[in-house]
């Protein structure tokens, strides 16, 4: 795995934001659209932004067919089964408690990637880290915990499902997509979701109904040019160079950006549970980021003459 350079942790910084704000977004989205239609709507202004930075990159197109079969599996696990899950489940739980829900991605994520990846084996200092970084994120929302409501249970779920997801897709993407333009799996991920989510949105939420007030095109621009076209091509970028554990970790920054907007935007207040969590989740990322080379609890045994397998298209 490559050594992290400071624009690697600048990248994840962005991504952070991009990602962070999208929950609050896809929340003032679903106030006034169904939820297949706002992710068809982000998802076309994402394709528009992504066909651009396609074209000036110059990135060779995949000719295989069994590319495009990736492609599909990773657009199914990154975007559908994900997006669908988080803006259906947001009808029901606030924001921020989809944002706590969604940091249980690193638990699967290093379960999963120890499974298949050599290089990302379950060590002691990950282990802690990431029960740490958890631990942290749970002081941070504990708030959004308790006083539920009993249809909220469904949407709990639903994000929860989006987790391992998530989790699945990072792995696939380590594992299977290497020797790419970042360009090229985010335009055609972006792509082929778009055409799925869009035959389901005419199947189940027929007739269309489009966004009747400019802050709710604002949520649905901000989702499909920030959430999903910039925060792809970095994702693209970072996947081979942090590895799946290590990225999965935005899921515990996300929290923090969702605290300074409500502070800028909404007027709420930081409590000293907030600076708790916030300080025991920088220490989890900072276990599992630790240049130590902590004892292997569980992992996939690297092969003889490397532990990198060679690029696969």
């Amino acid at each position: 795995m490559t050594r992290p350079t400071t624009r690697d942790w600048l990248l994840f910084g962005l991504i952070s934001l991009f990602w962070g704000s999208s929950y609050l977004f896809i929340k003032i989205g679903v106030q006034t659209l169904q939820p297949f239609t706002l992710i068809a709507l982000r998802l076309f202004f994402g394709i528009l932004v992504l066909s651009v930075a396609l074209r000036l990159s110059r990135a060779p197109i995949p000719r295989d067919r069994s590319t495009y079969g990736k492609l599909v599996v990773m657009a199914v696990f990154n975007i559908v089964v994900p997006f669908s899950l988080i803006t259906w489940g947001e009808q029901y739980i606030d924001s921020s408690l989809a944002t706590i829900l969604q940091a249980t991605t690193p638990l699967v994520t290093i379960v999963l990637a120890s499974l298949v990846l050599a290089d990302e084996a379950i060590t002691v200092d990950r282990l802690v880290g990431l029960i740490v970084g958890f631990a942290g994120v749970i002081v941070l929302l504990s708030h959004g915990l308790s006083g539920g409501r009993g249809d909220s249970t469904l949407g709990e779920l639903a994000i929860l499902g989006a987790s391992v997801s998530y989790a699945a897709g990072n792995v696939f993407v380590r594992a299977r997509m290497r020797g790419h333009h970042p360009t090229v799996p985010a335009f055609f991920q972006v792509g082929i979701a778009l055409v799925i989510i869009t035959v389901l949105m005419l199947v189940f939420e027929s007739p269309v109904q489009l966004p009747t007030t400019g802050q709710a095109w604002f949520a649905v621009v901000w989702l499909g040019v920030f959430g999903s076209s910039l925060a792809y091509l970095i994702y693209f970028r970072l996947i081979h160079r942090l590895g799946p554990t290590r990225l999965s970790l935005i899921t515990y920054v996300m929290p923090i950006v969702g605290i300074v907007l409500g502070v800028a935007v909404l007027n709420e207040t930081i409590d000293l549970r907030t600076l708790i969590g916030t300080a025991i989740i920088l220490g989890g990322v900072g276990l599992v980021n630790s240049g130590r080379r902590s004892r292997r609890i569980f992992g996939r045994q690297p092969a003889a003459a490397s532990a990198e397998a060679p690029p696969t298209t």
